[in-house]
């Protein structure tokens, strides 16, 4: 499930250019999705990828636990928050294993941005979880998630999408692709494979590619199991021609 070993290393071409910067990925979430939070918001964002959302909520004072369950992710994240001088918590584990690393009912917010939960082993691996995110929640803390609109990912079949323009990070150009394997039923395994080929000064081309493991999921599935661990959907995005949305789930009080 961890991946993202070798493409940790690349992964600012896969980041939009909207959510690049810390104080952009924080401001497309405290703005739109949920708000302004007041400084010393306790914040796990349980995703954290190469750490843009961690490092700009900490940079608004709030006080953030950032986990992911690759490596690379987590040392590039607490780079970048070297690198921006805040202070965060970092933490290197699974969905599953946080429950035994952090304290339940502490977070008013956990994040669990950047399609991430598909990588989670079938439903059973996805309720786990959730169920994870929910311990750790604070009654009427909430869950923020965002994913694809698997419906659309499956409908299109087996496929090479090719990104249509040059991505330019750090001064250097790549192109980024995605081989998708889609499998018949929705209960097996699908893979993603991610390439992204970067222009080096030299003008050779080097690519770095993974290929990771996807486990689809209906949107009414994701609801449904959101309510049997004591999450309920306040707002959502979800269109069923649009290709990704944001879910803000609330924990009942009384759980």
């Amino acid at each position: 499930m961890a991946g993202y070993g070798a493409l940790s290393e690349v992964y600012e071409w896969l980041i939009g250019d909207g959510k690049l910067t810390p104080a952009q990925a924080a401001s497309a979430y405290c703005t739109d999705v949920v708000g302004p939070l007041p400084p010393g918001t306790r914040v796990l964002d349980c995703s954290c990828g190469t750490g843009q959302l961690a490092v700009g909520l900490a940079g608004l004072g709030l006080d953030v636990v950032a986990a992911d369950a690759s490596e690379g992710m987590v040392r590039r994240t607490e780079g970048l928050a070297g690198e921006q001088g805040v202070p965060l918590r970092t933490l290197r584990a699974s969905w599953d294993q946080l429950p035994d690393r952090l304290e339940d009912s502490t977070f008013d917010l956990v994040f669990c941005v950047g399609n991430s939960l598909g990588h989670a082993e079938g439903a059973a691996g996805r309720l786990a979880a959730l169920e994870a995110m929910a311990r750790l929640l604070k009654p009427g803390g909430r869950l923020v998630l965002t994913s694809r609109n698997w419906e659309l990912v499956r409908s299109a079949g087996s496929r090479v999408d090719v990104r249509d323009r040059l991505i330019r990070r750090n001064d250097r150009d790549a192109v980024v692709s995605y081989y998708w394997q889609i499998e018949q039923h929705w209960e097996q395994e699908h893979f993603l494979e991610i390439v992204v080929a970067r222009i080096e000064p030299d003008r050779e081309v080097r690519a770095v590619s993974e290929r990771l493991s996807i486990w689809p999921y209906r949107y009414e599935d994701l609801v449904a199991q959101l309510r049997s661990v004591g999450l309920t959907a306040r707002s959502t995005t979800f269109d069923p021609e649009a290709d990704n949305h944001v879910v803000v789930a609330g924990r009942d009080q009384a759980r």
